[in-house]
């Protein structure tokens, strides 16, 4: 279980909060040291928006995951109003760093690549059904994928996360969390679909497409049929015509992985939840040969050509708001059709 600490310890061990790692709605981050010498991240959280039980609660929670795939909370503190949660450190930083080459940062292999995107599948399945409750993330995109000193990844941040029971199949839900670009459709319009653990697929999907994107340093501004299109269409159609793999610097290995990520891709980012995969099978597809994988349906990002489920609308109308611009700009996909 986790240690619990007091606020000047979480101090002391920050060093006074001098080493800033990063900043986000919740609160920020810093660099500290344990008395041991061990490296952590110090999140200090912003204004508590529950009582503090549920925040013990909630941490006692995720302090019994232990896997390789998911970052491990180390303690946390909760005296009266300052609340932190202190987890190993991870010297790697973020995925996001990685997935284009840029300047001071390394661009990860193809390999490399897919040897990420499974271990994240992996960390996903552990939550969902590795654990006595249900851990859903909600929030599954690169920022929150750490990577250790060995670019292994570690799913952290779970701030969103909701905690249920393991024969759950639909959560309830008051309110839409995640990232828009990544947060699954049903979580928007309820009509289409009720909410389970197939939106933190979804979000594994377009995780997938924008580390396909990325990394192939796709460019939208070289084609205009393309630059209205619908990231995962343009990539469907791509399949269809066998050209989507056909990469300069992948090894035939390296374009088999490829193709298994595009395909898992598309098969997890189905509008409707009831055809996306569970993760064991996107596991068991990323794991398998690819040209045992068949195309799934042509994605579409049309609300309106979706069945309702008599299921109650929402009246929030930020998912059918967006144009598909929009959505591939907000996951910072970038389309090129040469």
């Amino acid at each position: 279980m986790p240690i619990r600490y007091s606020y000047s310890q979480i101090r002391k061990m920050s060093g006074r909060f001098q080493d800033k790692l990063g900043e986000g709605g919740y609160g920020s981050v810093f660099k500290g040291k344990l008395r041991s010498g061990r490296l952590v991240a110090i999140k200090v959280l912003g204004k508590a928006k529950s009582n503090g039980q549920d925040f013990i609660n909630e941490v006692a929670t995720i302090g019994r995951i232990h896997h390789v795939n998911v970052v491990s909370l180390v303690g946390f503190c909760s005296d009266r109003t300052k609340r932190a949660l202190v987890y190993d450190f991870m010297p790697k930083g973020s995925l996001d760093k990685y997935m284009l080459s840029q300047e001071g940062h390394i661009s990860l292999s193809w390999k490399k690549m897919y040897e990420i995107s499974l271990g994240i599948a992996r960390g996903i399945e552990y939550l969902h059904r590795g654990c006595d409750m249900q851990i859903l993330h909600f929030d599954i995109k690169p920022h929150n994928i750490l990577l250790d000193e060995n670019f292994v990844p570690k799913l952290s941040d779970f701030g969103l996360a909701k905690l249920c029971s393991t024969d759950d199949s639909i959560v309830s839900v008051t309110a839409a969390r995640g990232t828009i670009g990544y947060i699954a459709p049903e979580l928007i319009y309820k009509r289409i679909g009720g909410v389970s653990y197939k939106a933190d697929v979804y979000s594994f999907g377009m995780l997938l497409m924008e580390m396909l994107g990325k990394r192939k340093k796709l460019d939208a501004t070289t084609d205009n049929n393309s630059s209205q299109m619908y990231f995962p269409l343009w990539v469907y159609h791509k399949m269809v015509q066998g050209k989507i793999t056909e990469v300069e610097d992948a090894t035939e290995e390296e374009e088999n992985m490829i193709k298994k990520m595009i395909v898992v891709g598309l098969w997890c980012i189905q509008i409707r939840h009831c055809n996306r995969p569970s993760m064991r099978k996107a596991i068991q597809m990323l794991e398998g040969h690819a040209e045992n994988l068949e195309l799934p349906p042509e994605p579409t990002f049309n609300i309106e050509q979706v069945p309702a489920e008599n299921i109650e609308e929402t009246t929030n109308p930020t998912w059918s708001s967006l144009t598909s611009v929009e959505v591939s700009e907000s996951i910072k996909l970038v389309i090129d059709a040469n």
